[in-house]
């Protein structure tokens, strides 16, 4: 049996081509996009604000592996009413101006974007049950220094145990502070808070929801408990949410309420950019030898001539190199 071309046909020595339209390098300008901004996640599936109303999106194609986060500000087309069962199309996520990254280990090289375009990241922490985890708080303050973010330690349960102890270990570092407990009002949180787009961490069961929800009446946010064998909390918040702050505040303020976390890899954070944070301390690294991390034991490092010629505070040297070491060190 014969096959179907002879060697006379080019068919029989030329694959079959498909029948569609070649790709073109010309991309849609999307003139009649609109602005928006991201406020929650949840698979495949992002939730935005646009105007006064919630609009529900998918990614578009052109954008690839580009991870849209909470946060991104964002030009959507397609069905923007927000009626239900629309859906609309991400096709462009605009420059950010700020973003919150972590790893899931110390040596995982791939980093984990958590939100955007925040400037303040609030640590909350409980000073008790759970017990305060100060590696854990180390770490975060790594990250928001890393981020070029502001960040403010909120203590909770203050009617549980007294601040001051952990207070004491970041006060060198001038980290801003503030303290609650059950029932308080939230009005001193409120007030650092106005103006910003604030990003609230912490491992589950610090009040962390509880807060969200006295903040933003309305949020709904669901409230865990702290297991009495383990201390651990439950985790309640499974995705970060974006809501904003009611009343009359003067100016937009938002807080974005993220899931409890047990760990916050720090492999993206190198020493240079951490120590940038700090600018006294900075400017005494000029005559550091090449590659000097300006840790504990490092040899000739500038950190050490200046505290000898009383030029920095040894407290503050020590905390900043505390959250040098905590880069290397587990969260728990």
């Amino acid at each position: 049996m014969t096959g179907r071309y002879t060697e006379h046909d080019q068919e029989h020595y030329d694959r079959p081509r498909r029948h569609t339209r070649p790709r073109t390098k010309d991309r849609p300008s999307y003139d009649e996009a609109v602005d928006a901004v991201v406020v929650t996640v949840d698979r495949g599936r992002y939730t935005l604000l646009l105007d006064s109303h919630i609009v529900i999106a998918m990614k578009s194609r052109p954008l690839g592996r580009k991870g849209v986060v909470v946060g991104d500000r964002v030009r959507v087309v397609g069905d923007v009413s927000g009626k239900d069962g629309s859906l609309a199309r991400i096709v462009e996520v605009t420059e950010r101006r700020t973003t919150l990254r972590r790893t899931a280990d110390d040596d995982d090289p791939v980093e984990r974007v958590i939100v955007s375009n925040a400037d303040q990241l609030v640590v909350v922490a409980a000073l008790a049950d759970p017990e305060p985890r100060p590696r854990l708080i180390d770490r975060a303050l790594v990250a928001a220094y890393d981020a070029g973010m502001q960040p403010i330690l909120c203590l909770t349960k203050a009617d549980l145990q007294d601040p001051e102890s952990l207070l004491s270990t970041y006060r060198s570092l001038g980290v801003p502070y503030v303290v609650t407990q059950r029932g308080d009002d939230v009005s001193r949180v409120r007030a650092i808070l106005e103006g910003h787009t604030s990003v609230l961490v912490g491992h589950s069961g610090v009040g962390k929801s509880t807060l969200v929800n006295a903040l933003v009446p309305d949020a709904d946010r669901e409230v865990g408990h702290v297991n009495a064998v383990t201390g651990r909390g439950r985790h309640t918040s499974t995705s970060a949410y974006m809501l904003e702050l009611p009343g009359d505040l003067g100016q937009a303020s938002w807080i974005i309420d993220t899931p409890g976390i047990r760990s916050f890899g720090l492999a993206h954070v190198e020493p240079a950019q951490l120590i940038g944070a700090f600018p006294d301390l900075d400017a005494e690294t000029g005559t550091c030898s090449r590659g000097c991390t300006h840790g504990s034991g490092e040899p000739e490092c500038g950190l050490d001539e200046a505290m000898a010629a009383d030029e920095l505070d040894p407290e503050r040297v020590e905390s900043f190199r505390r959250l040098l070491a905590s880069r290397e060190s587990s969260a728990d």
